[in-house]
């Protein structure tokens, strides 16, 4: 993200509240928030927030050049990698720039490709020759290490930790303190369970807990 940028934040709670710190640090402005929960009020003062795609979409129409994002980032974690990606391209659509998103504390490999859209937090780590695709959420001190391959859509909770060579498929949430043994695959839409040391690999749609993970009965 370039500074000055203006955002639009898909989210409005949890996540989106990391987010809106990390791009005021980054000298951005967040000018809409958008959360489908109607009950769900602007937490940020003075942003707007809006509860659906065809508000986004009046709200565009009639902002004035100073206040209309050219940015976005969708602020929505956990196993919700494909609605992620969904927003993703709703949003591309209506003529805004997802926006990379990386905490200065992070370190990020020059080997390594971060994705469109993707956000890496403070004191995460992509290490070399790692591959990161778009809309990914690398949470708080999160490890991607050398040659790694994450997918698009993919989260990884805060101190979890991919270790060398490992592929991680569309839209698989890796939970908190996680580790993912070297060369293992996890599949597409997959789940591990926070604390989980992953020895083998785990097939899609899989959700697989403890030490070592299994799938769950």
């Amino acid at each position: 993200m370039t500074a000055g940028a203006k955002l639009l934040v898909w989210g409005a709670s949890g996540h989106a509240l990391v987010l809106a710190d990390l791009v005021a640090l980054l000298d951005g402005q967040i000018k809409l928030l958008v959360d489908t929960n109607p009950d769900v009020t602007s937490p940020l003062p003075g942003v707007p927030i809006v509860h659906s795609l065809d508000a986004v979409d009046q709200w565009l129409a009639t902002a004035s050049p100073g206040q209309r994002p050219d940015g976005f980032a969708v602020a929505i974690g956990g196993s919700h990698g494909l609605v992620r990606l969904g927003i993703h391209q709703q949003l591309v659509a209506r003529g805004l720039d997802p926006a990379i998103l990386i905490h200065p504390t992070a370190h990020v490999s020059a080997s390594a490709t971060i994705g469109s859209g993707t956000h890496v937090l403070a004191m995460a780590f992509v290490g070399a020759m790692a591959t990161v695709g778009s809309e990914c959420i690398l949470n708080t001190a999160a490890i991607v290490d050398h040659e790694c391959q994450v997918a698009d859509g993919v989260h990884l909770g805060p101190g979890s930790t991919l270790a060398g060579c490992v592929t991680v498929a569309s839209a698989a949430f890796v939970g908190a303190g996680a580790t993912v043994l070297p060369r293992r695959k996890i599949g597409q839409s997959a789940i591990v369970g926070a604390g989980a040391v992953v020895t083998n690999d785990v097939a899609a749609d899989t959700t697989v807990v403890g030490v070592p993970a299994r799938p769950t009965a």
